[in-house]
């Protein structure tokens, strides 16, 4: 597919840099001749130097033939404009980045307006995520398919579990739960185990069942986390705002630490049933007169990486149970997670992996079945969820007789309101959901799990 990407920060690059890697024919706009530079040097992409506005710049990136077009530059107005020009010149689909809260909520005027076919909001996934985390603070990263049917959830294998020396094939019993562990991060590598890989500690796990089985298994191995009631978030940004209010309407506390005035003044406004608290959250005694020692959750979201780190490390000093924090730059990831923070989000991550499960959708030409797509160990394994057609090489027959392509791996079945742990014996139906584990950028469809 051509695909044209308006935009080459950090979203930009981060979407950029995987639909090359899938083999997109992608090209780069962007006015900053450094970013474009260093573009060309590191991805296999065409750079357009120019402006997103520009219809010379369009059909320079070939606007005209594009499959896909995504305006992803820091404004949203240059976003908007883009879009409409781009669907002009002829391109078939367009994705706006608009991350303005006044504008989301005409999300379905601006599309139908503008002739936008998605509109993307980094600031909304991002507290979407942070939300999912919160409301099962026992994981460290939550996944929902089929409206909450299953969930992939993550969990690292502490020293001294009861996880320690068990083989795949014994989990269930030992632990007395109906789980499967579909991803092993260990090493720098990612496995999709088979029944004869045991544990050890320090793996990363990617655990696959319902709701309550998934509790059942947090309580076996001691991890077990009371529900959140009160949440202390750090930094007032647009992110902040769509957490709080999703929070809020679970019933939970909120209070939000803002070290600007101004902003203060504007939180209070958004969010009159919070507690808006003006200061610095990098100040020990800030954070302390304000309730951190009551808060069953820490949630950094400041946009600067070294304060969400300071602040959160300082949460995690005090005892606070659930901690979360965004942060941009991948290298800090391995910061936080040796000091005991597992839960980090990052927008630019959620934004990509929304975007390659629309473009893995519409790649396929005869329609792909793909509702789904979560992005697994760093982007090496991905959580892929399909409806199941009445013509799908997989259907009618026990999941024993069919011959999987390697590394590939079917997590869950979901059929009408029923979630089904599959064995060997399980056989897929038409109207089923399949949720499949597989090695990132392998499977446009169902039936590419099949040999």
């Amino acid at each position: 597919m051509k695909i044209i990407i308006a935009g080459g920060g950090k979203i930009g690059h981060s979407v950029a840099s995987i639909l090359a890697d899938e083999g997109h024919d992608v090209t780069v706009i962007d006015h900053n001749p450094e970013l474009i530079t260093q573009l060309s040097n590191s991805l296999d992409v065409i750079c357009v130097e120019g402006s997103a506005t520009s219809p010379d710049s369009l059909r320079e990136a070939g606007a005209a033939e594009a499959d896909l077009l995504l305006a992803a530059t820091q404004h949203d107005e240059v976003n908007m404009v883009c879009g409409i020009s781009a669907r002009h010149l002829g391109a078939r689909h367009v994705i706006a980045r608009i991350r303005d809260p006044e504008y989301l909520s005409q999300r379905a005027f601006l599309r139908e307006a503008l002739g936008l076919d998605l509109i993307v909001n980094p600031d909304f996934e991002c507290a979407r995520e942070i939300a999912r985390i919160l409301r099962f603070p026992s994981a460290v990263r939550v996944d929902t398919f089929s409206k909450g049917s299953v969930e992939i959830v993550e969990h690292k294998v502490a020293e001294g579990s009861v996880l320690e020396g068990v083989q795949m094939r014994e989990l269930g019993a030992k632990l007395g739960v109906r789980v499967l562990v579909s991803v092993v991060e260990r090493g720098g590598e990612a496995f999709i185990p088979n029944g004869a890989f045991t544990l050890q500690a320090g793996d990363r796990l990617s655990i696959t069942s319902t709701v309550k089985e998934l509790r059942r298994f947090f309580a076996a191995v001691g991890q077990l986390k009371k529900p959140i009631k009160q949440v202390m978030i750090v930094g007032g940004s647009r992110t902040a705002v769509y957490l709080s209010r999703m929070l809020m309407e679970s019933g939970m506390s909120v209070t939000v630490v803002e070290k600007e005035r101004e902003r203060c003044d504007r939180l209070c406004d958004l969010l009159p049933d919070a507690h808006i608290v003006y200061g610095d959250a990098t100040r020990s005694d800030v954070l302390q007169e304000d309730g951190l020692s009551t808060a069953d959750a820490f949630v950094a979201l400041t946009g600067e990486d070294g304060d969400n780190i300071v602040t959160s490390m300082y949460a995690r000093q005090c005892g606070v149970s659930k901690i979360v924090a965004k942060v941009n730059r991948e290298h800090f990831a391995d910061i936080l997670e040796g000091a005991g923070l597992d839960s980090i989000v990052s927008a630019r991550d959620l934004i990509a992996e929304q975007l390659a499960r629309y473009v893995r959708a519409m790649s396929n030409s005869a329609g792909s079945s793909m509702e789904t797509l979560y992005r697994l160990a760093d982007g090496r394994v991905e959580a892929l969820e399909f409806r199941v057609g009445e013509n799908a090489a997989c259907v009618g027959k026990p999941l024993r007789e069919l011959k999987l392509k390697p590394d590939t791996l079917i997590a869950a079945v979901i059929r009408g309101s029923k979630s089904i742990l599959p064995d060997g014996g399980t056989v897929i139906q038409p109207g089923d959901h399949a949720i499949v584990v597989s090695a990132a950028g392998k499977l446009q469809t169902l039936d590419d799990i099949v040999l």
